[in-house]
């Protein structure tokens, strides 16, 4: 079961990646990336409910609070663009970019966190 949630959470640092840099990039939300994002959501909350099936405790640590926030923050985002997409709101469509770079960043500290766990077990 690691062997798979480790899959899941690879794949969803990948499609999360690349919905938010093609975004970065293209200065301007599109429908593709809102796809990337809904991608990345989906492998990330399996990816999560692989490893907490194997938690051996308490999930209330670093790892846990920041995987949840993380999580939260994927949600809404791409909630907000869909929305953002649906209202055909172009300001906000040119704009998005910047929100997209700051939720991938803090979605990067428990990913990191658990590579660094992985290394002391």
């Amino acid at each position: 079961m690691l062997v798979w949630a480790v899959i899941f959470i690879n794949l969803a640092l990948a499609s999360y990646t690349i919905g938010v840099w093609s975004e970065h990039r293209a200065k301007e939300l599109a429908w593709k990336h809102f796809v990337f994002f809904g991608l990345g959501l989906v492998f990330d909350t399996v990816g999560t409910a692989f490893m907490k099936l194997l938690a051996d405790g308490n999930s209330l640590n670093l790892h846990g609070i920041t995987g949840l926030v993380a999580l939260i923050l994927m949600f809404l985002h791409t909630a907000w663009a869909g929305f953002v997409l649906w209202k055909k709101q172009d300001r906000q469509r040119k704009q998005f970019h910047k929100f997209s770079l700051f939720v991938w960043v803090l979605w990067l500290v428990p990913y990191s966190i658990g590579v660094a766990l992985s290394f002391t077990r």
